[in-house]
């Protein structure tokens, strides 16, 4: 690997740590900040889910951004959004003030920070035979950042108000801006080939290819899963009366172990063909949701089941922007790939959103846990069929 290229992978796998570990973190203040405001766990819920919601659709218009002006600039930017969101969330008082703060704000923010932007700047300066492995190498960042950092959340938690915890990861956040200019080497790549294939030709091409949907489909599904696990198990832990600390570290042990998967998928979609590892991810995960629900609650279980769903987490990630990458190239990878974490947003606004709207209605996650087992055989069943081949004009264009 080139000296530009693994400085747009430091500089990746950095932003990566820090705004997905924060980002990874907002479950465990569900439970303070629904007691101080006087308010069911749906209000929170919305509030994830409308951030989640925003992620997904700002996603393509970032990535069209980043596309044709650049990472480093879409990244401070993102940064700068981000920050704000996170301080002005620890003025909150009422639901409104959660909705616009850590939902609409953080959520466009994450769109110009994660993912889409960095796997885009990543893609063009990573040989084709390096990119699934690369792209596994910054989602195990993110994974990474979620180890490091809930942990760390937890303790600011237990030291500080949910308020001053949040103006922490403020600061903290803001170091994504000069962070951001490790992705130049990358956007000089992109005026270099600015005389290619059109934006508009590209989402011809894309809207006519029916594995560009599939992948849509089995994306949404991801989205579902873990927008539910992440925001709502430490609270179904606590009903069963496991403390916070088992919260924290089922969750931390989802970064841990994802950052095993997330590097070992990467390395299998080089090897084997990306659509049937997603199949066998999506398989893997109906086995451990429904394993996690037939033994005995417990601390060792909880974390076990944290371990088990981390290892396969994430893992999705580099697979999907992967089959993006291989059929259509690089030059719009972050748009194309932004279409499809939008779809897998809008799934995650459900598993936000309906997983407190169940235990609401129903007293519990009894109902949710059900269809999170149906979607993952849904999920293996869809990428089966998907074309996988590149096509014919965009595999002889520079990528």
């Amino acid at each position: 690997m080139s000296r530009k290229a693994a400085a747009v992978m430091m500089a990746g796998v950095f932003c990566l740590i820090l705004a997905m570990g924060i980002r990874q973190s907002f479950g465990i203040f569900l439970a303070p900040i629904a007691l101080d405001l006087g308010v069911g766990r749906q209000v929170f819920g919305l509030a994830i889910a409308l951030q989640n919601l925003l992620w997904g659709l700002a996603q393509p218009f970032t990535g069209a951004v980043a596309d044709h002006f650049g990472a480093v600039k879409v990244t401070i930017v993102g940064a700068a959004l981000y920050a704000a969101g996170l301080a002005l969330a620890a003025f909150a008082t009422d639901p409104l003030g959660l909705n616009i703060t850590l939902g609409v704000m953080v959520g466009l923010a994450l769109a110009g920070t994660t993912y889409g932007t960095v796997l885009g700047a990543v893609g063009r300066v990573v040989p084709p035979e390096k990119r699934s492995m690369a792209f596994g190498l910054c989602t195990a960042a993110g994974s990474f950042g979620m180890f490091a950092v809930v942990p760390g959340a937890q303790a600011l938690l237990d030291a500080l108000s949910w308020r001053d915890a949040l103006l922490v990861l403020a600061l903290a956040v803001a170091m994504l801006a000069p962070a951001a200019f490790g992705f130049a080497a990358s956007d000089g790549l992109i005026r270099r080939t600015a005389g290619g294939q059109s934006m508009r030709a590209a989402i011809a091409e894309a809207r006519t290819h029916g594995g560009y949907w599939l992948l849509n489909a089995g994306f949404f599904v991801c989205g579902f899963h873990v927008a539910f696990v992440a925001t709502h198990l430490p609270a179904y832990l606590a009903d069963h009366g496991l403390p916070p600390s088992v919260s924290a570290w089922s969750l931390a042990m989802i970064g841990l172990f994802n950052i095993i998967g997330s590097y070992l998928f990467g390395l299998l979609g080089g090897q084997f063909r990306q659509k049937w590892v997603l199949a066998a991810i999506y398989l893997a995960r109906a086995a451990v949701i429904g394993l996690f629900l037939l033994v005995p609650l417990s601390g060792p279980s909880a974390i076990a089941f944290g371990a088990g769903i981390g290892f396969l987490w994430l893992g999705t990630v580099p697979l999907t922007s992967g089959l993006v990458a291989r059929v259509f190239g690089v030059r719009y990878l972050s748009m194309l790939y932004g279409v499809v974490f939008a779809s897998h947003q809008l799934g995650a606004f459900l598993g936000a959103w309906g997983g407190g709207l169940a235990f609401d209605l129903l007293g519990s996650y009894d109902s949710v846990w059900m269809v999170s087992i149906a979607l993952a055989l849904f999920a293996a069943a869809v990428h089966l069929p998907i074309n996988d081949r590149p096509l014919v004009r965009l595999a002889a264009a520079p990528a």
